[in-house]
């Protein structure tokens, strides 16, 4: 009866016997472990309550069944598959392909290791996710959450796990790692009618007081970071950079800070500056303001004026 079959089939469908008796060896190995995954995911059901382990124990299998398949379709379907580096290869391969994800993690596990672009207790920025490292394992690394809805770099509580992959295909800045402080800027807008010299040699003896200090500290470990990274040598005093602005003259001061007392120190240097302004009354603060012109409350004298303007 299965002759007829096989003979019935090659007739209708020009499949040559070899060629059926691997499809229907193919069809059983896919049905066996199908099977097996259904008898684990049965027992695993009966004896696992907690919803979140069923379902690891769901995609685990799942991972886990996929390589398997294909070992034993590629046994039935490819010649000299039997020997052992070959088989290790299509297992290798199988797996690469189930767990693409995991085996990207792997890999920027030993990246981290390897390279080094952070380590435990760095603040870092990957992505649009930036905090402290607080762990790093095998598949991925922990941070304590800075920025997000608090307009400031500090905590915002949050734990975030991210994928060790991420660091193979995102750019990582590294807040403490290189220079060991970093440059903030603060800008004070004066009015056109304000000092602003005044204003500009006030700004620059606070920042020279509360950050001059670490220029010199900042110069030592930039002198340490330029053997594994070509630095430019540039200036670090700080400084207040002149400009002029739609509403005012803007004085910008360009200072060195630990990246996490960049909030402390602002707000040190805008009390500083605030008690300094409030000495001089020859320094105004400026903001946005609107003038309005009124025709009729002008004067005669610049009516009569405007009118022989006009006439002439």
């Amino acid at each position: 009866m299965l002759d007829k079959a096989a003979t019935w089939f090659q007739t209708t469908f020009g499949v040559a016997p070899d060629t059926q008796g691997k499809l229907t060896a193919s069809l059983v190995a896919v049905f066996l472990v199908w099977l097996a995954r259904r008898l684990v995911l049965a027992v695993v059901k009966r004896r696992v309550a907690d919803p979140r382990l069923r379902y690891r124990w769901h995609k685990s299998t799942v991972w886990a069944t996929a390589p398997i398949v294909l070992v034993l379709v590629g046994r039935i379907w490819f010649e000299g598959i039997q020997s052992l580096a070959t088989f290790l290869g299509l297992v290798s391969a199988g797996v690469a392909i189930a767990l693409k994800d995991l085996v990207a993690n792997l890999a920027g596990w030993g990246f981290i290791l390897w390279r080094r672009p952070f380590e435990l207790g760095d603040r870092i920025e990957i992505g649009a996710i930036s905090g402290d490292v607080i762990d790093v394992r095998l598949f991925q690394f922990t941070l304590l959450e800075i920025g997000q809805w608090v307009d400031a770099d500090q905590s915002t509580g949050r734990i975030v796990h991210v994928p060790n992959g991420m660091v193979l295909n995102h750019p990582v800045a590294n807040y403490t790692k290189g220079m060991w402080c970093i440059w903030d800027e603060l800008g004070v807008t004066v009015t056109f009618e304000s000092n602003w010299e005044r204003a500009k040699g006030l700004l620059e003896q606070i920042i020279l007081r509360h950050t001059g200090g670490l220029a010199d500290l900042a110069r030592k470990q930039l002198e340490t970071a330029s053997t594994c990274f070509l630095l430019p040598n540039e200036a670090l005093t700080p400084a207040v950079y002149t400009a002029v602005a739609a509403n005012g003259v803007r004085l910008t001061m360009r200072y060195l800070c630990e990246p996490r007392k960049r909030r402390a120190t602002a707000h040190l240097l805008w009390e500083e500056a605030l008690r300094a302004f409030a000495e001089h009354s020859d320094i105004e603060i400026a903001y946005p303001t609107q003038r309005f012109f009124d025709r009729a409350g002008e004067p005669a004298a610049f009516q009569l004026s405007n009118r022989a303007a006009k006439a002439g």
